[in-house]
């Protein structure tokens, strides 16, 4: 059960936790330019499941021979089918599909939504957003839809329901991952989400009929790679652990940041511009991630 939970205490925001924060912020931000890059060569639910069916055999590797670890229950491998096909079958394998055919400033746009996707599947389960929280979550998303405003909003149906239900199902398996489907302790447990979610991954590439380009480019491979290391390995497992320690609102609050990594990763490698309205929405943003974290210290500190 996730620290947080109905009933429970929040604990403040320690070392850790802001450690995981930045790099759901930071590295998450550059997957969706990497996404881009790995798709020349890799179809999305192959280049998905093969990037987490990679970073869940050397995670379970490691924590079941280096760390010594116990193997999952029957039971918690069950959990952890279950939310990899959540969270990574459908929330990730959806995004990525969905990238295939409606512009990046819509799939921002969407995702961003995720902290009140996740607000109100908690209030399914009795948890209410405090005011500074709700007042977060707003002022965070009026930012996002003024840094996407002239964004190229290319749309079609098949990616229009891809990533709404990508954003659905991420934020149902992230709540479920806290209060109903408890996996095996430590990373073991998050070694085993990703194998069971990346091999459903690849299920759904083989029904498809998805068929990679072979050898794949340079361009593809290192941005596979570099999802593997950086967006499975570390962000994916931040994000866990983030779920573990805080609210799943709060975790959720890189959907709010990704925009802004973006945004910088376009001035520095393509040399892009930003405008004075994309620097205030910069700042709203900010505003509302503040209030989120403003909402969490506070908690903490009074538990």
């Amino acid at each position: 059960m996730a620290s947080g939970g109905p009933g429970q205490p929040a604990a403040p925001l320690g070392p850790l936790v802001v450690a995981c924060l930045a790099a759901t912020w930071l590295v998450w931000g550059s997957t969706y330019l990497a996404i881009k890059w790995a798709l020349i060569s890799l179809p999305p639910f192959f280049q998905m499941g093969t990037r987490f069916v990679g970073a869940g055999a050397l995670m379970f590797a490691w924590s079941r021979w280096v760390r010594g670890a116990a193997l999952p229950t029957r039971r918690q491998w069950r959990h952890a089918l279950a939310l990899g096909t959540l969270m990574l079958g459908g929330g990730m394998g959806g995004t990525a599909t969905a990238e295939q055919t409606i512009g990046s400033g819509l799939v921002v746009a969407f995702i961003a939504v995720m902290p009140m996707m996740v607000a109100v599947i908690e209030r399914l389960f009795g948890v209410r957003p405090r005011s500074r929280e709700l007042a977060g979550i707003l002022v965070g998303f009026a930012g996002v839809l003024l840094l996407t405003q002239g964004a190229e909003f290319r749309a079609s149906p098949a990616g229009l329901l891809a990533i709404l239900v990508a954003c659905s199902a991420w934020a149902l398996g992230s709540v479920l991952s806290q209060r109903s489907w408890p996996m095996a302790p430590g990373a073991i447990g998050h070694a085993s989400q990703m194998l069971c979610g990346g091999i459903v991954l690849l299920v759904l590439s083989w029904f498809t009929g998805e068929r990679p380009d072979w050898p794949p480019t340079l361009v593809s491979s290192l941005a596979w790679l570099y999802l593997l290391v950086f967006g499975s390995l570390l962000a994916f497992n931040a994000y866990m652990l983030l779920l573990s320690r805080t609210s799943a609102v709060l975790a959720s609050s890189y959907s709010l940041v990704n925009p802004i990594i973006a945004l910088l990763l376009g001035v520095a490698v393509g040399k892009e511009t930003v405008t004075p309205a994309e620097w205030v929405a910069v700042a709203i943003i900010l505003l509302g991630v503040g209030l989120l974290l403003l909402q969490r210290a506070r908690h903490g500190s009074a538990a």
